[in-house]
């Protein structure tokens, strides 16, 4: 390796580098080496710690395992050094939870809540990664309710009948409950709910259905908090009709009732209503149940022991406080008509046995059915509250929709 010249050196300093120089030279080279390599390894590792601090991390609430999960809250699926291509959430009951992401496809939420008592399997997939999937179960409620409805599915009732339900737990959130049933007709037409208790919601239009409407009653009560720690069980959709439309008219001063079908007359019969004593609810009222024959008791109704006839014949009820329209065989044929002799029920001249075919009391029954409207005047006595049986239309719409939670 040849020396390199100095400039302005001196023979005694050349000579010293001339002597060293060499093993200076080649000193320095190894060590620059050294160094260049050492930096390389570094940059190295470095690029390596980056690769792996960017791969994707996903995290699904709740945890993956969990067994007694929160159904009060919606799934969520989240993101780290990345983005979301996809979120699944199936359940065991064959549901499944829809969801949407967020802008950045950082975060996926549930539209709705779990339900209880549920397994759920999650399956989630960051873009450039591969699918992961985690299982978790809800917990059960420890305490529950349901609403018992009224009409029957599938069954076919009068212009008049509302849908009815009653709760088995008084309800405090009303607007959560009666956010989550839904009454719907078609022909479409408005219908509203009204509470008339904690444990009573009745849905109605402003008047009576239309003959020929089909009903739907969808309940979504599963998980809905009715009041602190009690939740609803219930999702189903019920289905029923409207028949004909007959509404009957009874005028106790006339002691008469005339029964109209479609817009037309079809029957008049000589009644006999509620005496001074004890007077006949006036107002709108809507067949509740019907009997053939069933037995009835003063002392049920507060009125001690002034009678108990155990085969009264084809009674419908029109009150829960026990107000009927029913057949009368005990009394005699020329009461029908011209006095009013009851202890409130409207009665129609009938045969013991409820099977004379003949008298009015069967042909009014046997016309009849769940629904139907009666509707009771000049009786002396004062409105049936609204409440006292499925009697709703004595409210205005206006004061209908008032009693709605909504």
């Amino acid at each position: 390796m040849g020396v390199p010249h100095i400039s302005n050196r001196s023979e005694q300093q050349l000579g010293q580098w001339s002597r060293r120089g060499v093993l200076t030279v080649l000193g320095v080279v190894p060590a620059a080496l050294l160094t260049g390599c050492s930096g390389s390894a570094d940059a190295s590792e470095d690029a390596k710690s980056a690769s792996s601090a960017k791969k994707p991390t996903l995290t699904v609430t709740p945890a993956d395992g969990t067994e007694k999960a929160d159904f009060t809250s919606p799934v969520t699926v989240t993101v780290t050094a990345g983005t979301l291509a996809s979120v699944k959430v199936a359940g065991s009951d064959g549901s499944a939870l829809d969801g949407a992401f967020n802008e950045a496809r950082t975060k996926w939420t549930s539209v709705r809540k779990p339900y209880s008592g549920t397994e759920y399997t999650v399956t989630a997939q960051a873009q450039g990664a591969d699918a992961e999937t985690t299982t978790f179960t809800t917990d059960s409620p420890a305490e529950t309710f349901v609403g018992y409805f009224t009409p029957e599915a599938g069954s076919t009732s009068g212009v008049g009948m509302p849908v009815s339900i009653t709760f088995t737990h008084a309800v405090a959130d009303k607007a959560a409950v009666e956010k989550a049933i839904t009454v719907s007709a078609e022909p479409a037409v408005e219908v509203v709910g009204h509470w008339f208790s904690d444990t009573r919601l009745d849905f109605r239009p402003k008047t009576y259905w239309a003959a020929g409407t089909t009903v739907t009653l969808s309940l979504r009560l599963k998980d809905v908090e009715g009041t602190d720690g009690v939740y609803g069980v219930q999702s189903k959709d019920v289905t029923f009709h409207i028949g004909r439309e007959q509404i009957s008219t009874v005028d106790l001063a006339a002691k008469r009732m005339t029964v109209v079908r479609n817009g037309e007359t079809v029957a008049t019969y000589p009644v006999s209503g509620g005496d001074s004593d004890h007077t006949t609810w006036s107002g709108i009222m809507v067949i509740s149940e019907r009997f053939k024959q069933t037995r009835m008791e003063s002392s049920t109704v507060g009125l001690g022991d002034e009678y108990d006839i155990s085969d009264v014949p084809h009674a419908q009820r029109l009150t829960t406080s026990g107000t009927f329209v029913h057949g009368n065989y005990w009394a005699s044929t020329s009461v029908f008509g011209n006095e009013n002799t009851s202890h409130g029920c409207v009665g129609l001249h009938d045969a013991k046995g409820a099977s004379d075919s003949s008298v009015d009391g069967y042909r009014f029954y046997e016309s009849s059915m769940l629904g139907d409207v009666v509707v009771v005047s000049n009786s002396g006595e004062r409105t049936v509250d609204p409440a006292n049986g499925l009697n709703g239309w004595n409210l205005s719409w206006a004061e209908w929709r008032a009693g709605s939670a909504l």
